[in-house]
C-alpha cells in the first residue's frame, strides 16, 4: 500500500504542475462559455478600408502618423501559412503597403534591387525603424517565409525563412532592399523587432522545428519556440531558448523587450545587455491569448488579443466569420497600487464581438492623433477608429 500511494502521489506531483502551467490556460483560452463584450470601440467612428486585406503585422511611423502593413491576400493565407500547417504556395505574391489617414491613401511600395519573382516575398512579422541617423530615412525588417528551392516538399522540410532588411523614405513609395538575413536559428520566425542602424533585430521563432507531427498541439503544449539576435554582418544567435508559445515581440527604448506568450495568456519582459543577449525581468497577465505587440508614444504596450480561441480557428478557416477581439494596454501603474508593488496596470482597452474589427492578429494606438488601428492575418479589412 506504501508503494501504491508513492506512485499515486508521484503522478499528481506531474499532473498538477502540467494542468497549472498548461491545460488551465489552454481551456481558458479557448473562451467556449465567453460572451464578447462590446466596449472601447465606437462604429460611428470606425472605418473599414477593404482594400487592404490579411495584414498580419502593422506599424505606425509616428512622425508622419502613416500606418506601414505586411499584407496578403485572403486566397493566399489559405493556401500558404505554415505556422497552421498550410504549404500550397501561390506565385501571387504578398506586399508592403502604406495607408495615410489624412487623406485615406492607400499606397502599394515598390521594390528596387529586390526581384520578387526570384526571391519569393511571403510576408508575416514586419518592425518600421526610423534611422539613428536620418528620422526621415526608415528600416524595415520584415519577414519572408518562402517556399523551400529545388522543388523540396515544403510539409517535409518546412520554409525556407528568412528576415529581409530594406530602406526607405517616410511616405515613399518604394522599399530599397539592403540585405537578406539566413541563418540556422531563425527557424520558424513569427515577429521581428528592429534597431535604427539597419543591421540588427530580435525576432521570435514560433516552433524549435520547421515542421513536425501535430507541430500546433506541440507548441501549445511545450518550450520549443525561442527568441534570437541577429548582426546582419556578424550573424545570429538564439537568446532564449526555451520560452512558452512566443509570439509578437517589441523593443522600447529604454532597452526592454517585451515578448508575447501567446497561450501563456502574458507579456514577459526582459532586459536587453550590452552583449545583447536577454536578462528576464518580470511579466504581466492578459487572461487571453495574445499575437503582436506594439508600443505607442506614452510608452503603452498594446497587445492584440483572441477572447475567443475557437472562434478564430472558424475565422481562419472562413475568413467571413466573425472571430471577438480586444485590445490590453499595459503601462506602468503610477496610481496607488504602485506603492504595494503593482508596477504596472494592465487594463482591457477595447472588446468587440467581431462586428466592428474581426479575427485581429495587431493592433497600434496612435496616441497623438487619437487613433486605434486593427488588423489579422487572414482579416478581410483593416479598422481604423477615431478614440477622441
Amino acid at each position: 500500500m506504501t508503494l501504491l500511494w508513492s506512485v499515486v502521489f508521484s503522478v499528481v506531483a506531474v499532473v498538477i504542475p502540467v494542468v497549472h502551467f498548461y491545460v488551465a490556460p489552454l481551456i481558458s483560452s479557448l473562451g467556449l462559455s465567453y460572451e464578447a463584450q462590446n466596449f472601447g470601440l465606437n462604429g460611428q467612428k470606425c472605418t473599414k478600408i477593404e482594400e487592404l486585406q490579411a495584414c498580419e503585422k502593422i506599424v505606425l511611423h509616428q512622425q508622419t502618423g502613416i500606418l506601414y502593413l505586411a499584407c496578403s491576400t485572403i486566397s493566399n493565407r489559405a493556401k500558404w501559412l505554415p505556422a497552421m500547417e498550410r504549404y500550397e504556395a501561390t506565385e501571387d505574391e504578398d506586399y508592403v503597403a502604406t495607408y495615410d489617414p489624412a487623406t485615406s491613401k492607400v499606397t502599394r511600395l515598390t521594390f528596387e534591387s529586390f526581384d520578387i519573382k526570384k526571391n519569393g516575398l511571403y510576408v508575416l512579422g514586419m518592425d518600421v525603424v526610423p534611422s539613428e541617423h536620418d528620422p526621415n530615412e526608415l528600416f524595415v525588417y520584415l519577414i519572408n517565409n518562402r517556399p523551400p528551392p529545388d522543388g523540396q516538399d515544403p510539409s517535409v522540410v518546412g520554409p525556407d525563412s528568412v528576415v529581409e532588411i530594406f530602406k526607405t523614405v517616410a511616405g515613399g513609395e518604394s522599399l530599397v532592399h539592403m540585405n537578406t538575413v539566413r541563418d540556422p536559428a531563425i527557424v520558424s520566425p513569427n515577429d521581428v523587432a528592429g534597431f535604427p542602424d539597419g543591421k540588427r533585430f530580435y525576432f521570435t521563432n514560433w516552433f524549435n522545428r520547421k515542421t513536425g507531427f501535430a507541430l500546433m498541439a506541440r507548441n501549445l503544449l511545450t518550450y520549443f519556440t525561442s527568441i534570437g539576435y541577429c548582426h546582419s554582418e556578424q550573424g545570429c544567435k538564439l537568446v532564449v531558448d526555451k520560452f512558452y508559445s512566443a509570439n509578437g515581440i517589441a523593443l522600447a527604448p529604454n532597452n526592454t523587450v517585451y515578448v508575447a506568450s501567446a497561450s501563456g495568456l502574458e507579456i514577459k519582459m526582459f532586459e536587453r545587455q550590452d552583449d545583447n543577449s536577454l536578462v528576464y525581468v518580470e511579466k504581466v497577465h492578459t487572461e487571453t491569448p495574445i499575437d503582436n505587440l506594439s508600443i505607442d508614444q506614452e510608452g503603452t504596450v498594446y497587445a492584440a488579443g483572441t477572447p475567443k480561441s475557437v472562434e478564430l480557428m472558424k475565422h481562419i478557416f472562413n475568413s467571413s466569420h466573425p472571430s471577438p477581439v480586444c485590445g490590453w494596454a499595459v503601462s506602468q501603474n503610477t496610481g496607488e497600487g504602485a506603492f504595494y508593488g503593482e508596477k504596472y496596470k494592465v487594463q482591457k482597452a477595447y472588446e468587440n464581438d467581431g462586428t466592428i474589427a474581426s479575427g485581429s492578429t495587431t493592433v497600434v494606438h496612435d496616441a497623438e492623433r487619437g487613433r486605434l488601428f486593427m488588423h489579422g492575418a487572414v482579416a478581410p479589412y483593416l479598422t481604423v477608429c477615431h478614440t477622441t
